[in-house]
Parts: structure tokens; C-alpha cells; sequence
């Protein structure tokens, strides 16, 4: 069982992704690192192949973090956001985080298309990393912003809880430093799902730092 799954596959918006998933790991929560074959190969030798190119970008990974102990998971599946949602399921894990679009602008969080793919009906909440926030491995969440009035109850929660065990500071929306923004699921989504409003789109897409969207009334507690 892991609390926290990076999805990673050895980009440089992965290791954006890596840097959260490390920042959000300080509160004493489990962190994994996953990668998604689309399809084993036929051929013996390719798939051996395949396989230690696999477990060479996920060593990375943990290096990276400097977490060398983390486990790590290749999954086989034709869809990259159906393996991460079995994989989510089987760990019981509470995140999964991403690296934004590699076109996203610095500093902004944009999902790209596996994580766009889970925040429509996904059973698990979706981190997505600023871009660029690899450049500095040793920041940490100070700051923790809550989005809209009637996400109240789960996102309120949730930055109560993170703030608690990171040492950061719930602050208002919109404000000058914000590290991270906390997104509740839109008012009668269903529990455990994710289903955004089009105002929690448009929040997201302006966002000038990482992003946290909580499934259907349920808080996240690391």
C-alpha cells in the first residue's frame, strides 16, 4: 500500500512531478514511483529490453528524490490512465501526481492528456506539478490555498491537514505566494469521483502553482 503514486517516465515534467510528489512525501506520507508499458513484446530479448529500461528510468527516479527505497511499479496496459487507476485501486493510494503538459508555460499546472484522462471520473485525487518546479528539489508547500466558497468541507480539510504536517500556511486564493491550491470536485459529484466544475477548470488553467483536486467530498489526509 503507498499514500502517494508519481507517475514517471524519466521526462523533465516528470521530475516536476517527482519535486511534488517529494514536497507533498514530507508530511510523512508513503511515496511510489510508477511507469506504464503499453504492451509487453513478443520477442524474448526486447521484452528483457524493455523491462530494464523500465526499472533504469524509475532508478532515476528515486534517485532523484533521494528516496532509493521507494517502491516501484511497471504496469502493463494499453491505456496509461486505466493502469494508473488499477494501480491506484490495488495500493489504495490517495495521489497520483503528474508533471504538467510539456508545453505549459513556467510555473503554471496544466494536466496533460494521462492526467486530463483521470480528472473526468477518476476514483483517486490528482496532483499536477507547476512546471519548472524540478529547478528547485529542496522547496518546500509553505503556503496552501483553498478554491471556492462551495468547496468548502473536503478542500478546507485537506489544506487543514497538509498545512498541519508540512509546517505551511492555509492562506486566501489569488493571494501573492501560493505554493499549492487545494480543488474540491464540484458540489453533488459523486463520492470517490472526480468531476470539476467549469469554474475549477478555468481556476486551474490560471493557476500560477502546483494543483490538488480532491475527489467527490473527500478530504485527503497524508
Amino acid at each position: 500500500m503507498t499514500d502517494i503514486i508519481v507517475s514517471y517516465d524519466g521526462s523533465s515534467t516528470d521530475d516536476d512531478g517527482l519535486a511534488l510528489g517529494k514536497m507533498l512525501g514530507r508530511s510523512g506520507a508513503s511515496l511510489s514511483l510508477a511507469y506504464v508499458r503499453h504492451a509487453r513484446e513478443f520477442d524474448p530479448r526486447r521484452e528483457e529490453l524493455a523491462h530494464h529500461d523500465a526499472e533504469r528510468r524509475l532508478d532515476h527516479g528515486t534517485a532523484w528524490i533521494g528516496a532509493q527505497g521507494a517502491p516501484r511499479h511497471i504496469v502493463i496496459n494499453p491505456s496509461t490512465p486505466e493502469g494508473l487507476r488499477k494501480l491506484a485501486s490495488a495500493e489504495s493510494a490517495k495521489v497520483i501526481v503528474f508533471g504538467s503538459d510539456y508545453r505549459t508555460s513556467p510555473g503554471r499546472a496544466q494536466p496533460g492528456a494521462t492526467a486530463q484522462g483521470l480528472l473526468e471520473g477518476g476514483p483517486v485525487a490528482i496532483a499536477v506539478a507547476a512546471a519548472g518546479l524540478r529547478l528547485n528539489p529542496e522547496a518546500r508547500l509553505e503556503s496552501i490555498a483553498v478554491f471556492g466558497s462551495d468547496a468548502a468541507d473536503a478542500a478546507a480539510q485537506t489544506a487543514d491537514a497538509l498545512a498541519g504536517a508540512l509546517g505551511a500556511e492555509v492562506v486566501p486564493v489569488g493571494g501573492s505566494a501560493v505554493d499549492l491550491i487545494v480543488v474540491a470536485s464540484q458540489p453533488g459529484a459523486p463520492i470517490g469521483r472526480v468531476q470539476l466544475s467549469s469554474a475549477a477548470r478555468s481556476e486551474m488553467s490560471s493557476a500560477r502553482c502546483s494543483v490538488l483536486v480532491l475527489t467527490g467530498d473527500t478530504a485527503v489526509v497524508l
